[in-house]
C-alpha cells in the first residue's frame, strides 16, 4: 500500500502552490494526530519521501522524527505553481487581478504559472514514469493529491478542490496495482482546536 498525506494547516490568508509559508500551530497538532493513528494502525511504511515545499518539509520532518524513517523531498511533488500570485495575500491577488479570479477554469494559467491542467499532466507523467513502491509515504499537497484522484478515478479534472475531501493533514491510501485511493484519516477536530 502507498499512503498519500496533505500538510497540516498553513496561513490560507496567502496564495499558496510554491509559497513557502509554514504550519500554524494547529497544523502541527494535526501532523501529531495523523501520526498518532499511523502508528495506532501499525501502518507499514519504510520510506518518505515530501514536496520539498517549508509546509510539507515541516510535516515530514514532525513525521520522520516520530517514525524514526529518513525521508527525501522532490519538486516533482510540488503544489501548482501559481507563478506571479505566489505567496501574495490573497486580498491583494483579488485586487490586482480581478479578471483572473472572475474565469478562471482548468486552462487558465497563473501568471508565470501553471494551470490545473498543466498540473494533472505533471502528475500523470511523474506517476507514468516514477516506480512507487509498496510501504511509501508521500507527503504532498491537496493539488498533487486530487489530481491523483481524477488520474485512477479515470475522471476529467475540474475546479472542485474538495471533491475527494483532501482536507490539511487527511491520509490517504492508495493501491496502485488496483488503480484505487481513498481516504482514510483526518485529524480530529477536537484534539487540533484545543
Amino acid at each position: 500500500m502507498i499512503y498519500l498525506l496533505r500538510h497540516g494547516e498553513d496561513d490560507e490568508q496567502f496564495i499558496g502552490g510554491w509559497s513557502d509559508v509554514d504550519l500554524t500551530p494547529v497544523g502541527i497538532k494535526q501532523v501529531k494526530d495523523i501520526v498518532a493513528f499511523i502508528k495506532k494502525k501499525k501502518l507499514n511504511i519504510t520510506k518518505i519521501y515530501s514536496s520539498d515545499l517549508k509546509r510539507t518539509i515541516r510535516t515530514t520532518e514532525i513525521i520522520s522524527k516520530e517514525l524514526g524513517i529518513v525521508y527525501h523531498h522532490t519538486p516533482l511533488l510540488r503544489e501548482l505553481n501559481k507563478g506571479t500570485l505566489t505567496g501574495m495575500k490573497i486580498k491583494a491577488a483579488k485586487e490586482k487581478y480581478p479578471q483572473y479570479f472572475q474565469t478562471m477554469d482548468i486552462n487558465t494559467r497563473y501568471p508565470n504559472g501553471e494551470s490545473m491542467l498543466d498540473l494533472y499532466h505533471r502528475i500523470k507523467s511523474s506517476l507514468d514514469t516514477t516506480v512507487i513502491e509498496d510501504n511509501t509515504l508521500i507527503i504532498t499537497h491537496r493539488g498533487v493529491i486530487n489530481m491523483i484522484y481524477y488520474i485512477l478515478n479515470h475522471m476529467s479534472p475540474d475546479m472542485n478542490k474538495d471533491r475527494f475531501g483532501v482536507t490539511h493533514a487527511s491520509l490517504h491510501e492508495m493501491d496502485i496495482k488496483k488503480q484505487e485511493i481513498k481516504r482514510i484519516a483526518v485529524p480530529q477536530i477536537d484534539v487540533c482546536r484545543k
